[in-house]
């Protein structure tokens, strides 16, 4: 109620002034009543009311809230002195957006890919059921982005349990909208019958897919996601029933999922769910509908009442042994059966979902946060600065208030909030600077290939992050300057020409050492940005043993097109012709995959009879290959028309393969075999040349034994790729093979996209590293730059006595500029000796990073050292310029 009050003073002053006057005039009446005159009758009424300034005043201070009304008394005072000072307050004010809009977003992104939770029923009883102890690794077929169960594994898992209310299974894939040429991509989920129900999930449009529709040998419908039933089908309410196109195959929707609900993919949405049972449709003969070897699946489970998640994976570790006997695949060796009967299941929390994003980024964003926060610490101290230097100016003032009374806690509170109305200010507009960074970011993550739905709605964890630097920043930049500046001599400071208290060299330390400290760590910042800059560099100026340049990769999936097993070699070998004779190609071949794409194929060799322990990496390609991609050979030749499904099976392998298999004997005319499952053959592969080595898998990788196997001797598989070297621009070669490819048969699925960006993509994270490391390292040399700037400025200011003493007495303009820049280079000396230090010692957080270097790098030292440098002796520079030219007579005048 007082605050009500206290909120319409205004309101109730005036009613309490209407109600004097009214009392006022009925006691003027009266008097004239009883015969007095209208004089006497005011004078009268008057004494008998009292003095109603005085009792609207009372009033007035009884509605008022004491701290309240000082406070805004003080941020009124302390707004006007932002509006006396612009420069002082951008300059504040865009420091302090700066430095919280950054903290912000990336705390942002680390909120909403790590600590929200989905948006379900009751999330905190989500548990992730998986494989959690893999002695020796699993082996078989890994597809989708949490290949963490294969389908008899769920099974087996969901009948035994005892400790869940349900489980449900999920995956990811990839299908194909479109009839035929080129890929029209949508993200899609395959969900067990029990999956939305299980998450509490209802339907925005018809219904969701059931335990009735996840049934083997089912022909199966589609659930769309909200976002895609809004962008491909303008939210046609009346959307059930309808059919969708899926690789070629039609579809019944039966509902639409609510906005709400994206999936369980933290940073992805789906554009499509389907019943698990659909999959065999898809992928035919590599299907792991009932394969224990195919691994595509990921476990949700819904806690029972009272039982934990340490409990629930307690439970399923005791399991583990009996559910992965009765699992076990027939196709597996006697060691990989012996391996997998080894591992254990477990469950983990899911509350907040499952996300790739995390297992990828999540070191990097913690990594950037402590970045973003020695930013926002540069930034404070650089305005604790600036905030001493107004002290210094406001000494007079605040003797003067202190001299008629005020207390030195009134003081403090007023100069406090001004810094609160700085932070406030600053971190209203580092909002908005973290909505566009956030933006950005999820933006530079997205590719269309790849594409993030990240949702950056601000909640309740992001204001209270970014209230907390806000206080934060204020305490740290604004107390000190406050508690010195009440620290001051009344007397001493209102002598005439007195420079005052903060003249003092104790004092005057406070400010040099906060440029010391700025000095010192954005050394630590631009060290560790050029660590990354220099290990991305090394990374694509690195010799990767394949050319990356005019290069195209075109992607085939023959699945639509319907050709039996028989008629897929000729119909490549069609396309190959076709695409061979497009003006401007100068190499074209068929192969398994391609360099750094992010596919692979691998396994153990038996050489000689005898297994090796070392996996080899495989690749099937055609003749030609080596010649589009530019990897040279060493030794022995290319396939060619003598290698037929008919004649022995011949491999050309690389350097690597050599020195591990073969100890650099000439391995020309050696053979060796592939381990197989238990039952299947192992043929030998006859070496017909040894290549280069080149990177398989990914960049950073050592090399590694690989082995390429002449696609004409295996059996054609339904996607492949055609490699292609061209001398023409990209997207006339790219129009001609969609057409040559449609000529062949329309309705094949097709995609390009050059080597070079494969490569580019595959270095995501680094680059992403390295260009925002470089940006908060530019930024904090820039705010300590103008923290040392003015620093040196307020020197100048304060010995132009002095340095006109100087100049009378003798010295040349020289000198003076070598006293200045001296005392400058003195601050910076420590500065760099203390961040060098400290930079060597967090370097060692990114070491998981960088790429051809050391955390310690004595050259990247030295490059920081010079480049920190030679920014801030500008600083120091100019001050100094400027006073070698001072006047001795002005300067002598003004003592």
């Amino acid at each position: 109620m007082r605050l009500l009050r206290f909120l319409r003073r205004g309101y109730w002053d005036a009613e309490r002034a209407r109600e004097l006057d009214s009392y006022l005039a009925e006691a003027i009446d009266d008097n004239l009543a009883r015969g007095m005159s209208l004089d006497e009758a005011r004078a009268a009424a008057r004494r008998k009311l009292g003095n109603p300034t005085l009792i609207r005043e009372e009033i007035y201070t009884m509605n008022s809230l004491g701290w309240l009304e000082t406070l805004w008394q003080d941020l009124r005072y302390g707004a006007r002195l932002l509006r006396g000072n612009p420069t002082f307050a951008i300059v504040a004010v865009l420091t302090l957006a700066l430095g919280t809009g950054a903290n912000t977003a990336i705390f942002q992104l680390v909120d909403a890919i790590r600590l929200r939770s989905l948006p379900i029923d009751r999330p905190q009883e989500l548990a992730e059921v998986r494989i959690v102890n893999t002695r020796n690794g699993r082996t078989g077929s890994f597809m989708g982005r949490y290949p963490m169960l294969s389908y008899p594994l769920y099974q087996q898992i969901r009948r035994e349990q005892q400790v869940f209310a349900d489980m449900a299974a999920w995956g990811t894939t990839t299908f194909d909208l479109a009839p035929g040429g080129e890929q029209r991509s949508a993200q899609a989920i395959w969900v067990s019958g029990n999956f939305f129900p299980l998450l509490g999930v209802r339907p925005a449009v018809g219904r969701l897919v059931g335990p009735a529709d996840d049934v083997k040998g089912c022909t199966g419908i589609a659930v769309l996601g909200h976002a895609f039933w809004q962008r491909e089908y303008g939210g046609d309410p009346a959307i059930a029933g309808r059919t969708i196109l899926l690789e070629g195959r039609r579809f019944e929707i039966a509902g639409v999922a609510p906005a709400a609900f994206t999936g369980v993919d933290v940073g992805r949405t789906f554009d499509v769910a389907v019943p698990i049972c659909v999959e065999p449709l898809f992928r035919g003969e590599r299907s792991g509908y009932e394969r224990s070897d195919v691994w595509f699946l990921a476990g949700l489970a819904r806690l029972k009442p009272g039982i934990t998640v340490e409990q629930a994976s307690a439970h399923l570790a005791g399991l583990s042994k009996g559910i992965l006997a009765a699992t076990v695949s027939p196709r597996y060796t006697a060691q990989d059966a012996k391996d997998y009967r080894e591992m254990a299941i477990g469950a983990l929390g899911a509350g907040s979902g499952l996300s790739a994003l995390r297992r990828t980024y999540g070191s990097s964003l913690n990594l950037l946060l402590g970045v973003t926060a020695v930013v926002l610490l540069i930034a404070c101290a650089n305005l604790a600065n600036l905030l001493l230097a107004r002290a210094t100016a406001r000494e007079r003032e605040v003797a003067i208030r202190l001299a008629i009374g005020a207390s030195r806690a009134r003081i403090v509170r007023q100069m406090l909030s001004e810094s609160l109305l700085i932070a406030a200010i600053g971190a209203g507009a580092g909002v908005l600077v973290a909505r566009w960074f956030s933006a950005s970011l999820v933006a530079f993550l997205s590719s269309s290939d790849n594409p993030l739905f990240i949702d950056l709605s601000l909640d309740w964890r992001v204001f209270a992050f970014t209230a907390a630097v806000a206080v934060f920043a204020c305490v740290l930049f604004g107390l000190a300057p406050a508690l010195r500046a009440t620290r001051t001599s009344p007397g001493a400071s209102m002598k005439a020409g007195s420079r005052g208290s903060t003249d003092t060299r104790e004092r005057f330390g406070v400010r040099r050492g906060l440029v010391v400290l700025q000095v010192a760590l954005s050394l630590v910042l631009v060290f560790g940005a050029l660590l990354l800059a220099r290990s991305l560099r090394n990374l694509t100026t690195m010799d990767p043993g394949f050319r990356q340049d005019g290069v195209i990769a075109t992607g085939l999936d023959l699945r639509k097109a319907a050709l039996p097993e028989e008629a897929r070699a000729a119909a490549v070998a069609a396309i190959l012709e076709r695409v061979r004779a497009i003006p401007g190609v100068r190499a074209a071949a068929q192969a398994y995959t391609t360099p750094v794409s992010g596919n692979f194929w691998n396994n153990r060799v038996l050489v000689g009879s005898a297994a090796q322990k070392a996996v080899v990496n495989f690749n099937a390609v055609g003749a030609g290959y080596f010649d589009a991609l530019g990897i040279q050979f060493v030794a022995g030749r290319d396939f060619d028309a003598r290698d037929t499904p008919q004649s022995p099976r011949t491999a050309i392998v690389t350097e690597s393969f050599v020195r591990a298999f073969f100890s650099g004997r000439n391995p020309i005319g050696q053979s060796f075999q592939i381990e197989a499952a238990a039952g299947e053959p192992r043929p030998f592969y006859e070496i017909v040349g040894v290549v280069r080595d080149t990177k398989y898998t990914d960049l950073r990788e050592p090399f590694s034994p690989l082995a390429h196997l002449a696609s004409t001797q295996e059996a054609p598989g339904p996607f492949l790729q055609i490699v292609t070297r061209i001398d023409t621009s990209p997207s006339a070669f790219t129009a001609a093979a969609t057409r040559a490819i449609a000529e062949v048969n329309p309705a094949i699925s097709l995609q390009h996209q050059s080597v070079r960006t494969q490569v580019s993509q595959s270095l995501l994270q680094e680059r992403l590293m390295a260009t925002l490391s470089g940006f908060f390292a530019g930024l904090a040399a820039l705010i300590a730059t103008i923290g040392l700037y003015g620093v040196m400025s307020y020197t100048v200011a304060r010995r132009r006595i002095e340095i006109g003493v100087r100049m009378a007495l003798g010295a040349d303009a020289a000198a003076v500029v070598r006293m200045i820049v001296r005392e400058a280079g003195v601050l910076l000396a420590a500065g760099l000796a203390i961040g060098a230090v400290l930079a060597v010692f967090a370097a060692k957080s990114a070491s998981a990073l960088l790429y051809g270097l050391k955390p310690g790098d004595p050259g990247t030292v030295a490059m920081a050292i010079a480049a920190l440098a030679s920014v801030t002796l500008l600083a120091g520079w100019i001050p100094a310029r400027r006073a070698s030219r001072l006047a001795p007579s002005t300067a002598l005048r003004e003592d």
